[in-house]
Order: C-alpha cells, then sequence, then structure tokens
C-alpha cells in the first residue's frame, strides 16, 4: 500500500514538473516584439498578448494562453505560485521591469527553468508584457 501511494505521488510531480516545459502547437512565431493587443479573455479579463510584425503577416501572442500551457504547472492558475518556493506572480509588476521579467523567463534561475528555446521571443515578450502589467 505504501508503495502505491510514493508511485502514486512520484506520478503526480514527474506530470507536473513535465508540464513546466511543454509548448503548444501553434504558439511558434518567431520575431521582434511591436505593441500590445487588447481585447478580452472569458470572463471580462484582459487579454494579454503581442503582436509582432507589422503588415498583412502580423502574428498576435496571447499571453495568457502561453502562460497556461507552460506557467500554470508551477505558478498556479491565479499566479499564486504552487509546489513549494515557486514565486507568486499576482504583483510581479511591483517588484520586477518588463526588462527583468523578459531575462528571469528567457534564461530561468532560483528554482525556474530557462524557457529561451523552448519559448520564441514574441512569446517571451508576450509573456513580460503581461505579467509586468500585474502591480
Amino acid at each position: 500500500m505504501r508503495k502505491l501511494v510514493l508511485f502514486a505521488i512520484a506520478a503526480v510531480l514527474i506530470v507536473s514538473l513535465a508540464a513546466c516545459g511543454t509548448k503548444a502547437p501553434g504558439n511558434t512565431a518567431g520575431g521582434t516584439t511591436g505593441g500590445t493587443t487588447g481585447g478580452t479573455a472569458p470572463g471580462g479579463a484582459p487579454a494579454g498578448g503581442t503582436t509582432a510584425g507589422g503588415g498583412a503577416g502580423t502574428v498576435t501572442v496571447d499571453a495568457q494562453a502561453v502562460f497556461k500551457q507552460n506557467c500554470v504547472a508551477c505558478h498556479g492558475d491565479n499566479l499564486e505560485g504552487k509546489m513549494g518556493g515557486n514565486t507568486n506572480l499576482q504583483k510581479v509588476g511591483s517588484r520586477r521591469s518588463k526588462d527583468q521579467i523578459v531575462t528571469q523567463i528567457s534564461n530561468g534561475g532560483n528554482g525556474m527553468m530557462a524557457f529561451k528555446g523552448k519559448l520564441s521571443d514574441v512569446e517571451i515578450n508576450a509573456l513580460a508584457d503581461w505579467l509586468s502589467a500585474k502591480k
């Protein structure tokens, strides 16, 4: 019985940690960041997104969707932080600048994995725009 419980806990931990590095299909936009887009997410909350490029081939990234696909397992649905010492991001914009957030997402550190190479520059900048607004 004890082995079964330990196995179940290990399986949940492995799945949770693996979710931190998953990438949603279709979120592979590359290039440089333009401006922030508006709009609303389900429930009327502002949708965070970044537009890349300029012209007919413009790509818009939904920062909340990128967060849900890559960050929610460790930082929680409500940015509250989960699994021990993971950082609460609810007011991260009052503690860090957008550039500091980009650096943290890209390079990782302090227990966080690096997402450079897993997320595009546009996705990282969209997340940083969205998170830096959390004050």
